[in-house]
């Protein structure tokens, strides 16, 4: 493995996530730290009425601002420009997101590093369907959503990934930078415009499995209006690509 000196910054997008923030930080400094790799985690939020900005200020106390960025913004104003807002801060060479709410494990991180380091992939995303990945919490109605939604982007999208829907992915920055220039999508179709934005460009995607595990915390932000909108796109994304 070539030594890792590049720095990484984390983006969290909140909007009230103030029971998740502590527990999330504390399992990101843990593995970061473990596997000695420079990081900054940049939260951007979106707001929140329930005191997130506040716990993340009692964190910036106890592992250093330079560590946890806050970076807020008034009101809820999508997902898309939470990362274009949280790359301004950014000092890395390389964007990772993820969500907030627990359901990604930080333990994977270094994984998903290891593995974009080792063959440079200018996307690493980390997959529920391939290998040992899955989703933890979710009864048979949310996984066939889940399942179905993937295997018809899949039919329709060809994008070379197995996992279109997920937000768990390590970005080289001028990448990700490229690519929301170009996407047009918000909300829960964003993620997958950006893989299929990466397949037109010929980007490298590399996938490491994981275990997606239902929020713990708080309010699932999936409902029908999104799976209405997911569709809708969906044959957006089919006829310009």
């Amino acid at each position: 493995m070539p030594e890792n000196l590049n720095k990484y910054s984390i983006l969290l997008p909140t909007y009230n996530e103030k029971e998740n923030l502590p527990i999330i930080i504390w399992l990101i400094v843990k593995y970061m730290t473990q596997s000695n790799i420079d990081y900054e985690v940049i939260i951007v939020d979106d707001g929140s009425p329930d005191g997130t900005q506040d716990v993340a200020k009692q964190l910036q106390k106890i592992y250093g601002e330079d560590k946890i960025l806050l970076r807020p913004r008034p009101s809820k104003l999508g997902l898309g420009t939470a990362y274009v807002h949280g790359m301004k801060h950014a000092s890395g060479d390389f964007i990772i997101i993820m969500d907030a709410d627990l359901s990604h494990h930080p333990k994977f991180i270094p994984e998903m590093i290891n593995l974009q380091l080792e063959h440079d992939y200018d996307v690493v995303s980390g997959t529920r369907y391939l290998g040992n990945g899955g989703v933890s919490g979710w009864d048979f109605k949310r996984k066939l959503i889940s399942r179905g939604a993937n295997f018809l982007s899949q039919i329709l999208l060809r994008p070379g990934a197995s996992d279109l829907t997920g937000s768990f992915r390590v970005y080289k920055k001028r990448v990700l930078e490229k690519l929301i220039a170009n996407c047009v999508s918000k909300g829960y179709v964003f993620q997958m415009e950006m893989i299929v934005r990466a397949r037109q460009f010929n980007y490298t995607v590399g996938e490491v499995p994981i275990t997606f595990v239902d929020r713990v915390y708080g309010q699932s932000k999936l409902g029908g209006t999104e799976i209405f909108q997911f569709a809708k796109n969906l044959l957006y994304l089919f006829a310009t690509t």
